[in-house]
């Protein structure tokens, strides 16, 4: 059974508890990290004030990233997906010439 546990981390100097199951721990430290450093990005180029535009900018940054990571990988499967067809003719091909 995995116990819950409370978690006390911070972003841009504000602590926040946060819950979550004791083997999420070190992805939600993780997490954090990766946010704090995209908000502090953001607060240390000056152009955005206040933690919560700060915050929307940097969650609006993530996102932009994921999307574009996801539009990556379904152009890699695509790519896989038209090598494995093309092998799999080459076999037929092989294989009703035998």
């Amino acid at each position: 059974m995995d116990d819950k546990l409370t978690v006390t981390v911070k972003i841009l100097d504000k602590e926040y508890l946060i819950a979550c199951r004791a083997h999420e721990r070190e992805e939600l430290l993780a997490t954090v990290h990766y946010l704090n450093e995209k908000m502090r990005e953001i607060r240390d180029r000056g152009l955005v004030l206040g933690t919560e535009r700060v915050a929307v900018m940097a969650a609006l940054n993530i996102a932009h990233e994921l999307l574009q990571n996801g539009g990556e990988r379904e152009r890699e499967r695509e790519q896989v997906k038209a090598r494995t067809e093309a092998m799999l003719q080459g076999i037929e091909r092989t294989l009703a010439e035998l």
